[in-house]
């Protein structure tokens, strides 16, 4: 069996690798894609068993199916982790393949969990739609700039029929002619875009049963459920609702020593769509819930509105998570409580 350390880069890749019968050990740098794809096809030809620990690393989508497709290994680790584990203050690419194949060796790696291959389809189709939104809100501000600019304030109602037929009346220039019609088509042809995704998102959410309980909680839509089971992924593989704010990057970063203790901003370490959508989705739920909004505006006098909003966003991913670890829709988790049946749980059945 082939052991293989490899230090990932977009245009190649860096390898230590060390045959388990033999003890040989051997370095390589691969160019990407046709040499490197050449020596993995060559070890398979070969009949090798192999197995390969990488760096957590964007543009490898086509290395992992490369592997998937000969049968090799993957295991792709937390480079934070990786980092932390070197001892040399030099810094090389062969002496990064050469860590990461000692720390398989000595059944160090910190591997990470990898969604499967269509959890990330279903990922990219959450992330169109939320690209094509924003780029949509940045024309639809760029019209509502032509129209002041014209002295027309009308908010939300230039993009009803009135509003609209006022804006492509304005006598301008040339180029701003130019500009206003090319923004309309563009917003025209958007929209559509954005509702047929919106669609599809709604028809997937219906099809996930975790989803659909995630939608039951106020405030909480196909979207914001669709995209917290796929990033979640399984609820087991954290322990408490903490790990889970601490996860999406919604607890405060900190940097504290002996009696000294500094707290800062969120560390935003987490994935940065999820936590977006569930502040969101939280201030709708502060709308809905007598409860939540007592307490938004607590917070939000001592601490201001958006130190609020955030913190409402972390109490609602909080529950999401017992939601989905409990297998409980809303007015379940809201009898009975995440910690219903824990021996030590003081509050038990409510």
């Amino acid at each position: 069996m082939r052991i293989i350390g490899c230090d990932y880069h977009p245009g190649f890749q860096q390898i230590a690798f060390v045959d388990t019968e033999t003890g040989e050990l051997q370095e390589r740098r691969l160019e990407h894609p046709e040499e490197a794809e050449k020596f993995y096809r060559e070890l398979g030809v070969q009949g090798v068993k192999a197995r390969v620990g990488m760096e957590a690393s964007g543009h490898a989508r086509w290395f992992e199916r490369l592997l998937a497709e000969l049968q090799f290994e993957l295991w792709i680790g937390d480079a934070a982790e990786i980092r932390s584990r070197r001892v040399r203050k030099q810094k090389t690419d062969r002496q990064d393949a050469q860590l990461i194949l000692r720390l398989m060796l000595k059944d160090d790696f910190p591997q990470i969990w990898v969604p499967d291959w269509e959890n990330r389809d279903l990922r990219q189709l959450l992330w169109h739609r939320h690209r094509m939104v924003q780029a949509r809100t940045r024309i639809m501000n760029q019209l509502q700039a032509v129209a002041l600019n014209q002295g027309l304030r009308c908010k939300k109602k230039l993009w009803r029929e009135a509003g609209r037929e006022q804006l492509e009346a304005f006598r301008l220039g040339p180029w701003a002619s130019r500009r206003r019609r090319d923004l309309l088509e563009l917003l025209d042809r958007l929209s559509p875009t954005i509702a047929e995704l919106t669609q599809t998102i709604d028809q997937e959410a219906e099809k996930c049963p975790a989803a659909r309980r995630l939608r039951t909680h106020p405030g909480v839509g196909s979207l914001t459920a669709l995209a917290f089971v796929l990033i979640i992924g399984r609820a087991e593989r954290f322990q408490c609702g903490k790990q889970i704010a601490s996860y999406l990057g919604l607890v405060p970063s900190e940097e504290s020593s002996g009696d000294r203790r500094r707290m800062g901003h969120i560390s935003k370490q987490g994935n940065t769509l999820l936590r977006f959508l569930l502040v969101e989705a939280a201030q709708v739920t502060v709308r809905s819930l007598p409860e939540w909004r007592s307490k938004y505006f607590h917070l939000a006098m001592r601490r201001g509105r958006k130190i609020a909003k955030v913190a409402m966003a972390r109490k609602l991913a909080i529950q999401l998570y017992w939601m989905m670890r409990k297998e409980w829709d809303y007015e379940q988790v809201n009898r009975f409580g995440p910690h219903a049946g824990q021996p030590e749980n003081r509050r038990g059945v409510q």
